[in-house]
């Protein structure tokens, strides 16, 4: 069994399949969740799951499972999956790889005639991106229980539109309740999403962290008044400290190792040439795969603000709305112990981004593999990768689902 090899050619001519629907003329995709573009790439992965012999299931929230039974059918399976749906100018290969990796090793599988001694699952998550629906990893999230499903099947579009009326309308709002089926690891194969691996010269990269995220709202409150008029000495300018924040969020991050800061976003009122801002509203983002170094940065940012506070005498407000906690991928050696049988390059790596294997680690040992992508580039139409770099990635899936499932045959 171990010299078992997936299709290459194969799986990057079901990408480039996939790849039709919302075909951009910059070469990317623009399919997003709930629309009649996704139901053509989830009926395409539900007919290629059929024809290899599974079983196809749906839940509630939509998300997709095609089980291919194994010798034992009361053991819990193994599986795999990420989503089919992009950001509006996204590539052809964020989930959607992930999620046709899967297919190329259930294809292998069948083939073959292979009878794994636990079943294997095949699933398509619904709206990870969180491009027309909010949050992000919307499908998984009320799959594992950290989201409600009601309240998730309620959120709209900028229309207006329910998620759960786009669901019922093309033909993925199933009857099955998330959480429901009986999986007893679970592997998620990506693009990375960045430029580590290209730069290493690494083909897999072996993910064994997922990044914690703190976000905040900030909000400094000052006094407008005439910028020509004002002397400096009198001046209550809500700009100044929020530049001071958002230096010190670089700073903040340059003194920890893998520490990331970001404010993306800034609302200065009242935004006029010649009068000192009286308001100013911001976003922060703070990021780290450790949880005791992302909760440092979270208190040296704390701790500077009130100190700003004091010496200027200026309000600021913060808001810490939204914590990710850092996630580890207890199953992790199997992707490695994979990664060294086949003999390709590979480095222990964090996952800087969200994937829907992020939720599934809260219920089930959990493992990610990245594959390069060019320049690093993602989110998209630009994103690209290669047709080996892909059969790597796969081949690696492959073998690790395999001993994932060996060995809980033999725990139970």
């Amino acid at each position: 069994m171990n010299d078992l090899r997936v299709n290459g050619d194969r799986l990057w001519s079901t990408l480039m399949e996939m790849a039709q629907f919302g075909a951009t003329d910059k070469g990317g995709c623009n399919r997003l969740a709930g629309t009649d573009l996704d139901r053509q790439a989830r009926d395409l992965f539900v007919s290629w799951c059929q024809k290899a012999g599974c079983e196809i299931s749906v839940d509630q929230m939509g998300n997709i499972f095609a089980r291919r039974e194994g010798a034992n059918p009361s053991l819990p399976a193994v599986g795999t999956g990420s989503h089919l749906d992009t950001q509006p100018t996204g590539g052809k290969f964020d989930g959607v790889f992930g999620v046709l990796a899967g297919v190329e090793v259930l294809r292998t599988l069948h083939e073959n005639n292979l009878k794994t001694p636990t079943a294997m699952e095949f699933s398509v998550w619904t709206n990870e991106e969180g491009s027309r629906f909010q949050p992000a990893m919307q499908g998984s999230g009320v799959y594992v229980g950290r989201f409600d499903l009601e309240t998730e099947l309620n959120k709209t579009d900028v229309n207006g539109i329910r998620l759960g009326d786009e669901l019922e309308r093309i033909g993925y709002k199933g009857k099955d309740k998330p959480g429901s089926r009986h999986i007893g690891a679970f592997f998620e194969t990506h693009i990375e999403q960045g430029p580590i691996l290209e730069d290493e010269k690494k083909s897999i990269g072996v993910v064994r962290l997922g990044q914690g995220i703190r976000w905040y709202n900030i909000k400094i409150q000052g006094r407008e008044s005439h910028s020509g008029t004002t002397p400096m000495h009198l001046r209550q300018d809500a700009l100044i400290p929020s530049a001071l924040i958002v230096s010190e969020m670089e700073n903040i991050a340059n003194r920890h190792e893998n520490g990331l800061g970001t404010v993306g976003y800034m609302d200065v009122y009242p935004n006029s040439r010649n009068t000192i801002p009286g308001r100013v509203s911001f976003s922060a983002d703070l990021r780290n795969p450790d949880p005791k170094v992302l909760d440092k940065m979270h208190q040296e940012l704390l701790s500077f603000c009130k100190q700003l506070s004091l010496e200027r005498n200026i309000e600021i407000e913060i808001d810490p709305f939204w914590y990710f906690a850092p996630v580890e991928f207890n199953a992790s050696d199997d992707v490695k112990a994979a990664t060294e049988m086949l003999g390709y390059s590979h480095m222990d790596i964090y996952a800087g981004a969200g994937h829907d294997a992020c939720y599934m680690a809260d219920l089930v040992p959990t493992g990610m593999i990245f594959t390069p992508c060019l320049n690093g580039i993602s989110h998209n139409e630009a994103e690209s990768t290669t047709l080996e770099e892909c059969e790597a990635g796969a081949n690696v899936l492959l073998h690790t689902m395999l001993e994932a499932s060996k060995r809980i045959a033999e725990q139970h």
